[in-house]
């Protein structure tokens, strides 16, 4: 029984893999994607050590590829907008030296009340004027087409015509702001900030990187941090009827921090952006006690295409290195666990089975030492 004992003691000992937790194996890893490179992509399924050289690379890929933004299509009707009458607006007509034809309902009502509806077929209704056709045109081109009809009942009529309600095009806006709602498009051009204002503007879980827009059954992704940081305004898009606007919330732009770190947990990126020393400080560092800052992984992509970086930051002055590696959403930051921790966590896992053998060995040994009665 001593020699059962003894032979799992030294199995145990020599197979630290069994120990609990993770553990970040190289040889296997290396060995599971063995001669699966990409061609021209160097580093490709390897272990790639953060250095300055390392950052440097990064940096440069970064700056040739900036996304690609979409411009504004509307960007040329903005220039030169005209709102154009739409069904279910309100008009009012005002003919001066004509009061029954300004005001035939009274002038305790509000203009909203007392104007003209345009109705769902795009025609209103206008005393010596008969139906007239005015959804799609400007209020310039109704001015003229009603001193037409009224000039044969009224001498040389002067006339303005007004919106005194906008009800018939409307901007949904969706998503992560204070309060969505339905805005209408009014003859001052409307944009995407300007929606994203009349909502109340954006929650803390807004995703600025990120603001979709659906227009005619396409989506469209608009970048309003460019515009806040860049005054980037081709993203600052001219809405119009019909569109749906979504701010996305910033749930998906996470880092998830494991290992011997003194708080485990995921990590919302702030504007889309984080680095490697961020994310390892608002976990409240290593475990002093057990982690081994020489082994600190970020694991990016998928299964079938990981890329693995490592940082050694056995000395402090590694760590600005950490500074200015930046991570991407989804990243997996892995803290590796010490030799002498996982040895110690296996001697506690084996250490109950011993026990237990141990005490079956001494049962044993006393049952043959006593004599028979």
């Amino acid at each position: 029984m001593r020699r059962v004992l003894l032979l799992a003691g030294m199995l145990c000992v020599s197979a630290c893999a069994w120990g609990p937790g993770l553990h970040m194996d190289e040889a296997a890893f290396r060995e599971r994607y063995a001669g699966r490179a990409d061609a021209g992509v160097d580093d490709a399924y390897e272990i790639v050590p953060i250095t300055a050289g390392l950052l440097g690379k990064q940096l440069e890929a970064r700056r040739k590829t900036q996304p690609v933004r979409l411009e504004d299509p509307l960007a040329k009707v903005a220039a030169d907008y005209s709102y154009r009458v739409a069904p279910h607006d309100v008009l009012s007509v005002i003919v001066y030296d004509h009061p029954e034809l300004t005001i035939p309902a009274g002038e305790f009502r509000s203009a909203e009340a007392s104007g003209h509806p345009v109705a769902a077929d795009g025609t209103m209704f206008f005393p010596h004027a008969g139906l007239l056709h005015v959804a799609g045109k400007t209020l310039p081109e109704i001015r003229e087409l009603l001193t037409r009809r009224l000039a044969p009942v009224i001498e040389r009529p002067q006339l303005d015509v007004r919106v005194a309600g906008f009800r018939g095009q409307k901007v949904q806006v969706t998503g992560e702001v204070a309060s969505p709602s339905t805005v209408p498009i009014t003859d001052v051009p409307l944009r995407v900030q300007d929606a994203i204002s009349q909502a109340r503007g954006l929650t803390p879980e807004a995703d600025l990187r990120a603001v979709v827009l659906t227009r005619g059954g396409r989506t469209f992704t608009l970048d309003l941090q460019a515009l806040q940081e860049e005054g980037d305004i081709s993203q600052n898009w001219l809405l119009q009827d019909g569109d749906i606007l979504h701010v996305s919330d910033r749930s998906r732009n996470k880092v998830f921090v494991l290992g011997e770190v003194r708080r485990p947990s995921s990590r919302v990126m702030v504007k889309g952006r984080m680095s490697l020393a961020e994310a390892i400080g608002d976990s409240e560092g290593f475990d002093p006690v057990t982690s081994n800052p020489s082994k600190v992984y970020v694991i990016r992509g998928s299964f079938d295409r990981p890329s693995i970086y490592k940082l050694d930051a056995g000395s402090p002055d590694a760590l600005l290195l950490a500074t200015q590696f930046q991570l991407q959403p989804r990243d997996v930051v892995f803290v590796s666990a010490h030799d002498l921790t996982r040895w110690n966590r296996i001697i506690s896992q084996i250490e109950p089975t011993v026990r237990l053998l141990w005490e079956a060995v001494q049962i044993g040994d006393r049952a043959i030492i006593l004599p028979p009665r």
